[in-house]
């Protein structure tokens, strides 16, 4: 279906990857990992042919559709959600603009004109709407907002409807770059799901590992400047990439030693008469060996020490008989809730069920209608919410700002480690923190939760922008926090390495699980009748 042969590409500077080989073949599920900037989304745009290599080429079968989901999302006017499902918003305008100039030119008988048509029938297809309709409700959206203008929608939204859209045309193969970044956790295992029955191949980008590990039958790892391919899922490619570690490490120490061995033995015997010819052919021998160059270790999560938060009291927080609504729309009417010292807690539920509104009424950042909330003793709160650049000090540079807040035993060479483990290298540490993206600023904020945590830690989707390795660091960091934490997350790898209790939200109640995710799982089956929920007709 797809065949990358000897590509090489190189960026300011810094080659990305040489001679790279990569093949996707039809029905397969194939990940790209590698660090952040190692060049896994330049690698999409030479498969798209949005950008040149400097050598090689893509070859593609004739008539092989590609459905692209990029990171951020596209422009939109005035179209609707539904409209935006089904190409009705440009798509299909754009598709005839490509067939009509193809046509004028002659050049129909070549594979953009046979993708272009191919799109263009289906979404011309009778049944388009029907299929993008479904592909809303299991991605969360509710069939009142199907008419909404789609730029009322949040961009995480938006991404949702150019999912569902690709989803409904069916193209052979499915390019993915980080598509769970917008999904909660039930609209991510409804996608999960449904691509494990996907009739085409998918080449996807993504740090949520038990997404990569439930779908991926093979991984691609940019390894600069190299692209190295492992069987299996994530865990298997993180096996395999350690043994191979090892064994050429064996192989290097092993040929280092006959090196050095060889070398003694010349200049010992180099100025010997009768052993001078022996300690030549020594030296000869060392001159023709293959030299076996010394790997690198792959790169592990970042494990650092920070400061343990005062102890609180038993009861962290508690809330009484509350009543919260946005206007007329009542989210909790005599809701009680217990946190106890040391829980970690997760809070999972269909999208729109109160799982952000109730974490700001823990946090105090919005004020219920009725009811009480109450701190435990020597409580102290803090709450990462995604939006957080506003609590950044715009004249300091990042590592000024981690330092400002961090104990005063904190060295600037331990905070630049602590950064560079959260996606900040180099000189991204120097930039004032008014140019940061916003992505940049919710990590440098929860960097600074790190290095100076509060008791009571209230988290909104902390995972969100991190990289793998990145995510590993903050669950051994998490772990060893001895504070209590509530959190709402959709990677579930995440879920299940952090959370000791699970809370249900869903209609306006809490459901309280008092084990791991698994138990919650067995127990409830709750996730399984909102799935087939999303979906029914």
């Amino acid at each position: 279906m797809l065949t990358i042969r000897k590509l090489t590409k190189s960026f300011g500077g810094r080659m990305l990857f040489e001679d790279a080989q990569m093949q996707v073949n039809y029905n397969e599920r194939v990940a790209l990992v590698g660090p952040n900037g190692a060049g896994k989304s330049t690698l999409f745009n030479i498969i798209l042919n949005t950008e040149d290599p400097d050598k090689g080429k893509v070859e593609r079968d004739a008539w092989t559709t590609i459905g692209y989901l990029p990171q951020e999302s596209e422009h939109i006017g005035e179209e609707t959600v539904l409209e935006v499902a089904t190409g009705r918003a440009g798509e299909l305008e754009k598709l005839e603009v490509t067939l009509r100039k193809l046509e004028e030119a002659g050049d129909v008988e070549g594979g953009e004109y046979m993708e272009a048509q191919a799109k263009y029938d289906t979404l011309n297809d009778a049944q388009i709407e029907a299929k993008a309709k479904k592909m809303l409700k299991g991605l969360g959206y509710p069939e009142s907002d199907f008419d909404r203008k789609a730029k009322e929608m949040s961009g995480g939204w938006i991404m949702r409807a150019h999912l569902a859209r690709l989803l409904a045309m069916e193209p052979d193969l499915l390019m993915l770059d980080e598509p769970t970044n917008h999904l909660d956790l039930l609209s991510l295992l409804w996608f999960q799901d449904y691509l494990k029955s996907y009739s085409g191949a998918v080449l996807m980008i993504s740090h949520d590992r038990q997404f990569l590990d439930e779908l991926t039958q093979k991984v691609y790892e940019i390894d600069n400047p190299n692209l190295i391919a492992y069987k299996g899922n994530y865990t298997d490619y993180e096996k395999q990439r350690e043994d191979n570690f090892q064994q050429h490490h064996n192989s290097y120490k092993n040929q280092q030693k006959e090196i050095k061995a060889l070398q003694d033995f010349a200049n010992k015997f180099r100025s010997v008469a009768s052993k001078a010819s022996q300690a030549q052919s020594k030296l000869k021998q060392i001159e023709k060996m293959d030299r076996i160059e010394k790997p690198r270790r792959p790169k592990k999560p970042f494990a650092f020490q920070f400061p343990q938060p005062e102890r609180g009291g038993q009861q962290a927080i508690a809330i009484s008989d509350i009543h919260f609504a946005y206007g007329d729309h009542k989210v909790y009417q005599g809701v009680n809730l217990l946190v106890e010292r040391g829980e970690r807690t997760v809070l999972v539920g269909p999208n729109g069920s109160g799982k952000s509104t109730l974490l700001k009424i823990l946090a105090g950042e919005l004020i219920c209608q009725e009811g009480e909330r109450k701190l435990g003793h020597n409580a102290k709160i803090g709450y990462f919410s995604q939006h957080r650049g506003e609590q950044l000090d715009p004249n300091n540079s990042v590592v000024e700002e981690v330092l400002k807040c961090a104990p005063p035993e904190y060295r600037e060479d331990q905070v630049r480690g602590i950064l560079g483990s959260f996606l900040f290298r180099k000189e991204d540490i120097y930039k004032k923190t008014s140019i940061l993206s916003g992505g940049e600023k919710s990590r440098l904020n929860l960097v600074k939760f790190l290095v100076n945590p509060p008791n009571l830690l209230l988290m909104d989707e902390p995972t969100t922008h991190l990289d793998i390795l990145s995510v590993e660091s903050l669950i051994i960091a998490l772990q060893r926090y001895e504070g209590t934490l509530v959190f709402i997350s959709h990677d579930v790898h995440f879920i299940r390495k952090l959370a000791t209790k699970v809370l249900h939200v869903s209609k306006g109640l809490i459901h309280s699980y008092p084990s791991d995710y698994d138990y919650f799982l067995e127990k409830s089956g709750a996730l399984d009748n909102e799935r087939a929920a999303l979906v029914a007709e």
